[in-house]
């Protein structure tokens, strides 16, 4: 892998495991190569996927890199509900079945969920979630472009659950999209695109005159 932290800055496309937290991602690399390290935009523990990883003076374009859109490959579970929309709350089957496999598309409001990041009375979500905490948490509109069903299996052996590639906004909570359906969960969750840059080039880096030539909000921060 070219470039550098230190050097003139770079985005470092990273494929993120379950099981370990985006921070976690960013004190790896930080320890591998020293310098200023970060990421634009959080994937929660269970979910795979795209990170950027931002190198350098990249970390001076986090705000333009974050707002780009999304793309998901997801599982919905149906007839369970979880606590935190996800495998790592606590599963109940009820054995209700969604009506419809639809998700809804266009502009679509939702209630930020406990596990989140985003601070609330100075203080974020999750945290509060941890000591057991409820609060009222904020709402928000967020753009979901696209919510296409590419799978489903409902048999005895394999159980049930619907596949879903999602095209939507920086800011959408896909397992509260998912919750939509009534009772399912979100059980797997992949993130394969962050505006220009794919998962599939993951382990390349782009130099900051790439980034700008494929973000234009780039180029017009760093004139």
């Amino acid at each position: 892998m070219a470039g550098s932290a230190d050097g003139g800055g770079a985005v470092l496309l990273y494929d993120k495991p379950a099981g370990i937290t985006s921070h976690d991602v960013v004190d790896l690399v930080r320890r591998e190569r020293g310098g200023k390290v970060g990421h634009a935009g959080t994937l929660d523990p269970f979910a795979t996927g795209l990170l950027l990883i931002l190198l350098g003076r990249a970390t001076k374009v986090q705000r333009q890199l974050v707002g780009l859109p999304k793309i998901y490959r997801a599982k919905a579970v149906p007839g369970f509900r979880s606590s935190t929309g996800d495998p790592d709350g606590e599963i109940v089957k009820t054995g209700r079945m969604p009506i419809s496999g639809q998700l809804p598309t266009g502009k679509v409001r939702q209630r930020v969920p406990m596990t989140s990041a985003v601070r609330v009375g100075g203080e974020r979500l999750y945290k509060k979630a941890h000591r057991g905490e409820v609060v009222e948490t904020p709402e928000r509109e967020v753009d979901v472009y696209r919510a296409e069903m590419v799978g489903a299996v409902s048999s005895a052996g394999l159980g049930h659950y619907f596949e879903y590639e999602i095209e939507c906004s920086a800011g959408t909570y896909v397992r509260t999209l998912i919750e939509t359906l009534g009772d399912a969960y979100c059980s797997e969750l992949r993130r394969t695109a962050i505006g220009p840059f794919s998962v599939i080039n993951a382990g390349r880096e782009f130099d900051l005159d790439e980034v700008a030539a494929m973000v234009p909000a780039v180029g017009e921060a760093l004139r």
